[in-house]
């Protein structure tokens, strides 16, 4: 037996022979061939046609995920400007089939429960196109803090970061989301070929573990779909019992779900009904993609259906769940400016959209692009979702765009603001070379000419941060904990 083979853990080899029978020769076989590599562009940043033209190294499609590429490991993009810029998200192929599933649109509200590092939450907001609420939730607090790290590089705007467990959240959002995604924690049987901490972790006794919190977790995220709503489950591993067998016995106690037949039914793997406790729930529906059949690494994907109105809920509709759901007087207390609402201080807003003008150079129609309100902890300035209801009570992280920070009547602006820009956003803006960006993001000063005051630098078209001009120096802030030598 290869080195390959003999890394899979003995218990998990015998099971899987016994569940894929003659089959499971070319499944152990898949572990001895390399793993592939997967990218995916940010829509956020600009089209396919400019990415094209930037990135330096060899790309190739996948199949299932409309920005998905696949790319050799001798590239390295981890370690290139592009990706400090949020231009792409270094993420498995196999795992991008997940928000492919779900299929958001813009304009909805969308919760990604289980969310860190932030890979489907960054492929989800790019459908989105800064539209509607994305809330993205992970329990873990170093998890969460490189979530929302990752929400900042790729330039997301509508994205508030939490972290709270399942059933706090439920409490505060009861049947409120358009699509639901539950990305569940789980034993890692399909991420083995490229995770040794998977293997070594493994034991049936994990397994099972883990089939029972799937289940709590699962039985919160119900709660919060909208009658008509969509919920994808998702694990990357190959045991029924946190798949088929997790999905059937939600089915089973509730009612009000069914499962939903998809476009990727002719690409990947069906479930095995024969593999419930249950059959006849069509299970057949749902997804598994194995490493022996496809381009990528293990993973199971359901999308659920709940019962009810099936069309998307109007304006006067939604205001309708959002009173009902969350009566927050003070909340619901605002006044609009031309761009914004802001609750309480409506001269703060007008002092924001000012700064953004005549300081950063910001263009009107990038307003007009990122709707919200303005909100404000301490001395920072956020721009959070219109349709988040409230803040009280709820552990976030990241309560939508960081726009600026106030120091002794002035203001600073955010990283997170800079990383939102397209070049046509401001008239205070500077392209620099690779040589340049690369200095810019060990964090050393620039020279510049007789510019003065905050410009916006980029890099083939996709914002790096601020840089301050003054006395032929453009003064670096990108943010120290950032900097990194390429």
């Amino acid at each position: 037996m290869s080195d390959k083979k003999s890394i899979l853990p003995q218990a998990f080899a015998e099971r899987m022979r016994r569940l894929l029978g003659s089959e499971y020769e070319s499944f152990a076989a898949s572990y001895e061939s390399g793993r592939q590599y997967g990218l995916r562009r940010n829509p956020l940043k600009g089209s396919e046609e400019a990415f094209d033209r930037a990135v330096p190294f060899p790309l190739r499609k996948v199949s299932w995920a409309r920005e998905g590429y696949y790319y050799d490991a001798e590239s390295r993009p981890g370690r290139h400007v592009l990706h400090e810029a949020g231009a792409y998200y270094i993420q498995e192929p196999s795992a991008m089939a997940v928000a492919e599933v779900l299929s958001p649109n813009p304009g909805e509200r969308i919760l990604d429960l289980c969310a860190a590092p932030g890979g489907k939450s960054t492929q989800i907001a790019g459908r989105m196109q800064g539209q509607g609420l994305l809330v993205s939730n992970e329990v873990m607090g170093d998890r969460a803090r490189a979530l929302s790290q990752n929400v900042e590089r790729m330039g997301i705007a509508n994205c508030v970061v939490c972290s709270e467990k399942p059933e706090r959240l439920s409490s505060f959002f009861p049947a409120f989301f358009d699509r639901v995604l539950v990305d569940a924690p789980c034993s890692g049987e399909g991420m083995f070929r490229k995770d040794e901490a998977a293997r070594a972790e493994w034991s049936p006794e994990n397994v099972a573990m883990c089939a029972k919190r799937q289940a709590l977790i699962l039985e919160e995220a119900a709660k919060m779909v909208r009658p008509g709503g969509v919920m994808v489950y998702s694990t990357c591993t190959f045991s029924p019992e946190e798949n088929e067998g997790t999905i059937s016995a939600f089915l089973q106690n509730h009612e009000d779900y069914y499962i939903e037949e998809t476009v990727f039914e002719g690409i990947f793997s069906p479930g095995r009904d024969d593999w419930t406790i249950a059959p006849g729930a069509g299970i057949e529906h749902t997804l598994r993609l194995w490493p022996h059949l496809i381009q990528g690494e293990g993973h199971y994907v359901a999308r659920l259906r709940r019962k009810g109105q099936e069309t998307q809920l109007s304006a006067a509709e939604r205001q309708q769940w959002q009173d009902d759901v969350h009566r927050r007087g003070k909340e619901n207390d605002t006044a609009r400016t031309e761009n914004w609402k802001i609750t309480g201080d409506k001269k703060l807003c007008k002092l924001v959209e000012a700064f953004l003008r005549e300081e950063l150079g910001i263009d009107r129609a990038w307003m007009a692009r990122h709707p919200g309100r303005i909100v404000k902890f301490g001395e920072q300035i956020y721009l959070a979702p219109e349709e988040m209801p409230s803040f009280d009570g709820i552990k976030a992280l990241r309560p939508g765009l960081h726009l600026l920070t106030e120091k002794k009547n002035r203001f600073e602006p955010a990283h997170a603001l800079a990383r939102t820009l397209l070049e046509k956003d401001t008239k205070r803006r500077r392209a620099l070379t690779e040589a340049e960006a690369a200095a810019y993001l060990r964090g050393e000063s620039l020279n510049c000419g007789e510019e003065r005051g905050w410009t916006a630098l980029f890099y083939e078209g996709y914002a790096l941060g601020f840089g301050k001009a003054s006395g032929g120096q453009m003064k670096n802030h990108y943010p120290k904990g950032l900097r990194i030598s390429l």
